[in-house]
């Protein structure tokens, strides 16, 4: 069993949980994920590590409420556990294996949508740690959406806060701010953008005609985890991947946005998963048994 440690929520239907983890904190880093489940009968549910404290022994993860398994994790308090609580899984973000005399050389810009936030957060910490300093852009619907402002503060190099109504910050979508920051004479050698699937659409749209290379994360398109369902299987440059063993992370100018996002929503049916089951063939996987 996996004790929760803290749980609060951040923001209308979005909450946090410290959970004791100590064999996963010990051996992740940013960008990977894990897999929770509450009991038995629960879901399991694929979440990007949000933080992790090596000596604690603990892993912080964040979710939005989608459904009935999330309505039922969002139930649990301080004192409850996990039954299954399993990571870390995915690869690493690529720059974790650079060589840190080259990445302090580069111009690094993040940007955050939505609960996109919390996998974007570990990113820029880790950045930090190591004395590089990074631009994040943090974009939520309204100002009761926003997360983890003042943790993000403290670790960003510049912070720029953007809401879609413009309740707080600036006004508009997190593509509008980017647009300010080249204008103003920044320059960036590298982009991640993680967040809902159109938002992360519409931001490598922007880079590439800005010509900068954009790292996505595919996390919000993962269900099973583990490579067996099939839900996230993406084109990326023309070749099949699946975003849970492949990923999460890929080249965001490489990536078709839209067959993933038509994907996700086909799959959602039984009658779409036997449409894509014969449309794709032996590379469909389905090993989640819903397309028996």
């Amino acid at each position: 069993m996996y004790q929760i440690l803290r749980a609060e929520e951040l923001a209308d239907n979005i909450y946090l949980m410290e959970v004791e983890a100590k064999r996963i904190a010990k051996a992740c880093s940013p960008g990977q994920f894990i897999i929770a489940r509450k009991d038995d009968e629960g879901e399991r549910i694929p979440l990007t590590i949000c933080d992790y404290d090596r000596e604690k022994g603990t892993i912080t993860i964040v979710f939005q409420i989608v459904g009935a398994s999330t309505q039922m994790m969002a139930s649990l308090r301080a004192g409850d556990s996990f039954q299954d609580f399993v990571g870390p899984l995915g690869c690493a973000s690529e720059f974790v294996g650079e060589d840190l005399e080259v990445l302090k050389k580069k111009k690094m810009l993040f940007v955050a949508g939505g609960v996109g936030t919390a996998p974007v957060y570990p990113q820029v910490k880790w950045l930090h740690e190591h004395g590089i300093d990074a631009d994040v852009i943090v974009g939520a619907k309204t100002k009761n959406m926003l997360i983890l402002e003042k943790e993000m503060e403290a670790v960003a190099g510049n912070l720029y806060v953007t809401t879609d109504d413009g309740s707080y910050g600036r006004s508009g979508m997190v593509t509008q701010t980017i647009k300010e920051l080249v204008e103003s004479g920044k320059e960036y050698d590298i982009c991640v953008a993680i967040g809902p699937m159109i938002m992360m659409k519409f931001v490598c749209l922007l880079t590439k005609e800005l010509e900068i290379p954009t790292i996505v994360s595919l996390n919000p398109i993962m269900v099973d985890g583990t490579g067996m369902c099939g839900a996230c299987r993406v084109s990326v440059g023309g070749k099949v991947k699946f975003a849970c063993v492949d990923g999460p992370e890929f080249d965001g100018h490489q990536v078709n946005f839209d067959e993933a996002m038509q994907r996700q929503q086909i799959y959602k049916t039984a009658e779409g998963r036997a449409f894509l089951k014969a449309k794709e063939g032996s590379s469909h996987h389905g090993g989640c048994g819903n397309c028996q």
